[in-house]
């Protein structure tokens, strides 16, 4: 299983970005997956999570700004990132949780950096 993030940036206050991860995935299904993000001296927290079946789940810090979204076709989830503040500034990685025989997996891709100047 491979992660490959994209569409990280440098971008004003109040800008929009738009995150992208394609999942490659041999012999694992798929379950939810979703977003994380790492600041500089701080641990890394949930953003956004999203399941197979459509059902999603939101920090509370991005509530009504950012947006998970998948493909299923496309084995890639999205996040939309609206209303970007300077305090958003992280490396974001996305997560994907699978199953192979029975067991549950997890699988991050690498961070993808956003910074949002003032």
């Amino acid at each position: 299983v491979q992660l490959q993030a994209s569409g990280g940036g440098l971008v004003q206050a109040g800008g929009s970005l738009r995150l992208s991860c394609a999942v490659r995935i041999t012999m694992h299904s798929l379950n939810y997956m979703g977003w994380y993000r790492q600041a500089p001296g701080k641990e890394r927290e949930l953003v956004a999570e999203i399941t197979n079946g459509g059902s999603t789940n939101y920090a509370d810090f991005v509530k009504g700004r950012f947006t998970v979204s998948r493909d299923n076709a496309k084995n890639t989830v999205y996040l939309q990132m609206n209303s970007l503040k300077p305090e958003d500034t992280a490396a974001y990685y996305c997560h994907a949780d699978t199953r192979y025989d029975g067991e549950d997996f997890d699988f991050w891709g690498q961070g993808t950096l956003v910074t949002v100047s003032s």
